[in-house]
């Protein structure tokens, strides 16, 4: 560990001085529920561990137990059978139907049993029963009467108890007689009511089906309808089929348009005059004149007989030409004009047929949704004709082989000898269900149970290192708290407290510990292992801290510096817990100054460090008086400038702080040591608290050393 060089070292400094060499103890983890993985082990301890709760349940059941069977009266139980359907197939009356489902049970068991059992079948019986026995009425009755179906056979068994043999005997004759007169009557009567129902309704179902055939019918004749498929198919290659006409005719139409337009303008004319055979002729002609002209005017004047004779043939051809060019052009334009009007009503002629087919396309899906529903209306309608002629052929099959009545194969008899009561076996049989009834509670118990109840269990369901486990012991229970001290000598102080610390170089020999030897032995493992944490700095510093009070913080803190001590090391016990102080009682000290009075005051600390009176060689600083802010102290300078001066003074300094949860005191002064030793009570810690703790120290980033189970009992 590295020393300070200053005496009033910065805060940067200090916590660079004090700071945990060692990684950041690992994230809490818990598992997701108790007892998933428990093995014998683990059910042997939770039936030792609760072997008081599991008795105290055993025995109050056990007691009920005794109770009713000391209570129980005789009874005598008779029975008789029915047999409720033929044996075999010879009582058919008809074989009309062949169906396999004939060759089964017709009769629905456990229906039938309840109706025999209904306050209808019921009511009659026992207004009959109470002339002789006038506290039978239908609750008790049926209470102690039993009607079940023997296997798979068609017979039905009926047994009845009571305390009186004779009054057992008169109410199943009773009960005999009623049911087989109902299975001559009521269950005829309901079969051929059933066969009267169906037969009424028969009539109106047939005449829905004729009506909806008709109505299709009707249907298909108005719509020239068959099939949607193959009429929509039709619509849609008729539709293609004069779209594409139609386009055709609109090309042809619109190149007529345009050779309409053209005939209107001089170039258009030309184009049309150069088809034209008179008057390409009339052309020639007047160009062979012109070329004639030409030639004579070359050989004669222009008032030459020759050349006006040809002059006036010219004159003459123009007015036919002009004339024959108008003709032409008209004649053209009249064609035109004639070809545009009759391709203009071929389209609109097209354009209404296909108008036509789009709105009965249009129209195909209603039609298709109307012709389904009426299809799906007949087949309703058909089926349900169907489903009551084969309701109503099963019924007379029904009444054919229900003709003859239940027969009666075994008539009541009196019980003359009662049921015994077998009181050992309702003994045996209630001791192990009251002890399992005793041991399911324990587990239930402990399932409820967020508490440790071995290091193992603690080891196993948080990944931070167990230190050491300390044994429950009676001493420590009772409040006789002692030291621990054996004859090992102690190396001389020689920093700056010696003189104000005397008495630490040997200790004296005051006899043995009255502790049991597992828990000093558990004491000296946690401080042998506290120190073999880290190979290369010892351990100089720690918090002593739980996450709830009463887990024995304090308690371990003060042994554990005993046995520091006994093992050669300067031990300095602070008690930093400035809220319940302990650490005084424990040593035997009073509490009338200590480390309040030490960073509040000027008070020298060689007046603080007091001696244990049954072990010299440990120092203790006490708590002292109260503080009513004891944050404000632990996290001031002098603080933390003391604490540096224990850890330059001594081989081991222990601080004894408040719990975690809830208080911010021992993360105040977690920064300036090397870790915490958080300490967890068996079978007291709650799990989820130290959880808390575990995610609280996390934030706060304080090195947690690792755990020690303290108080573990044997289980």
């Amino acid at each position: 560990m590295m020393e300070n060089k200053s005496s009033q070292p910065s805060s940067s400094d200090q916590n660079r001085n004090f700071s945990s060499p060692f990684p950041q103890a690992q994230p809490f983890t818990e598992s997701e529920g108790l007892g998933e993985d428990w093995n014998f082990r683990d059910f042997l301890g939770i039936l030792r561990r609760r072997s008081l709760i599991i008795a105290g349940v055993a025995v109050l059941v056990m007691i009920a137990v005794v109770s009713s069977s000391l209570k129980q009266k005789p009874e005598y139980e008779g029975n008789f059978r029915l047999l409720v359907e033929p044996v075999n197939d010879d009582s058919k009356a008809v074989d009309v139907v062949k169906d396999a489902n004939l060759d089964k049970s017709s009769l629905d068991y456990e229906s039938q049993i309840q109706v025999l059992k209904s306050p209808e079948l019921m009511g009659n019986i026992v207004k009959e029963l109470q002339q002789s026995y006038p506290e039978i009425d239908y609750g008790s009755l049926i209470k102690s009467l039993t009607i079940i179906r023997l296997g798979e056979t068609k017979i039905i068994e009926v047994r009845y108890q009571s305390n009186n043999a004779n009054k057992t005997q008169a109410v199943l004759e009773k009960i005999a007689k009623n049911y087989s007169n109902y299975s001559k009557e009521k269950r005829q009567t309901k079969l051929r009511q059933g066969i009267q129902f169906v037969e009424t309704q028969l009539p109106s179902l047939q005449k829905r089906v004729d009506e909806i055939q008709k109505d299709l019918q009707l249907f298909r004749q108005k719509y020239d309808f068959i099939d949607p498929d193959t009429q929509a198919q039709q619509i849609a290659a008729q539709v293609n089929n004069l779209s594409g006409q139609r386009l055709a005719v609109n090309q042809q139409l619109a190149q007529a348009r345009a050779n309409l337009a053209g005939l209107q303008g001089k170039e258009g004319e030309l184009a049309a005059l150069n088809n034209a055979t008179v008057y390409q002729q009339l052309i020639i002609q007047v160009g062979q004149l012109e070329s004639q002209i030409a030639a004579e005017s070359a050989r004669f004047q222009e008032d030459s007989p020759s050349i006006r004779t040809l002059k006036d043939k010219r004159d003459n051809l123009l007015p036919l030409l002009n004339q024959e060019a108008r003709r032409f052009l008209n004649v053209k334009f009249a064609d035109v004009a004639t070809q545009v009007k009759t391709l203009e009503v071929q389209s609109q002629e097209l354009a209404k047929a296909e108008q036509k087919l789009e709105q009965r396309r249009k129209q195909l899906p209603v039609l298709a949704r109307q012709y389904t529903e009426m299809q799906r209306n007949l087949q309703v309608a058909t089926e349900s004709l169907n489903r009551f002629l084969t309701t109503r052929e099963t019924l007379q099959i029904q009444v054919a082989q229900t003709e003859l009545p239940w027969q009666l194969i075994q008539a009541p008899t009196k019980s003359e000898t009662p049921i015994s009561s077998d009181v050992k076996r309702s003994l045996i049989t209630g001791f192990f269900a009251s002890l399992a009834i005793g041991i399911g509670i324990a587990i239930l118990i402990e399932k409820l149970d967020n508490t440790y109840h071995t290091a193992s269990a603690l080891k196993d369901k948080i990944s931070l290192p167990l230190l050491g486990t300390i044994p429950f012991e009676k001493q420590l229970q009772n409040g006789q708290h002692g030291t621990s001290k054996q004859n090992i000598p102690i190396v001389r102080v020689t920093d700056s407290l010696r003189e104000s610390v005397p008495g630490l170089a040997v200790i004296p020999d005051q006899g043995k510990s009255n502790y049991s030897p597992k828990f000093l032995e558990a004491l000296r493992v946690l401080c042998t292992n506290i120190q073999l944490l880290s190979s290369d700095r010892p351990i100089r510093s720690i918090i002593i801290s739980s996450a709830m009070s009463g887990d024995g913080k304090s308690t371990v803190a003060f042994h554990l510096a005993q046995i520091a001590t006994a093992m050669g090391q300067r031990v300095l016990l602070v008690d930093a817990d400035l809220r319940q102080p302990t650490i005084h009682t424990l040593s035997n000290l009073n509490n009338l100054w200590g480390l309040s009075n030490l960073i509040s005051t000027n008070l020298p600390v060689g007046e603080v460090i007091r001696k244990v009176p049954s072990m010299n060689e440990l120092s203790v600083v006490t708590s002292g008086p109260i503080p009513p802010d004891p944050t404000k102290l632990l996290s001031s300078e002098k603080m933390k400038r003391l604490m540096e001066e224990f850890h330059n003074t001594f081989d081991l300094v222990i601080y004894d702080a408040p719990v975690l949860v809830g208080l911010a005191d021992a993360s105040l002064i977690a920064p300036h040591t090397n870790g915490i030793l958080l300490v967890v009570r068996m079978d007291k810690t709650d799990s989820s608290v130290l959880k808390r703790a575990l995610d609280n120290s996390k934030l706060s980033r304080m090195n947690v050393l690792g755990v020690v189970g303290n108080a573990q009992k044997n289980n």
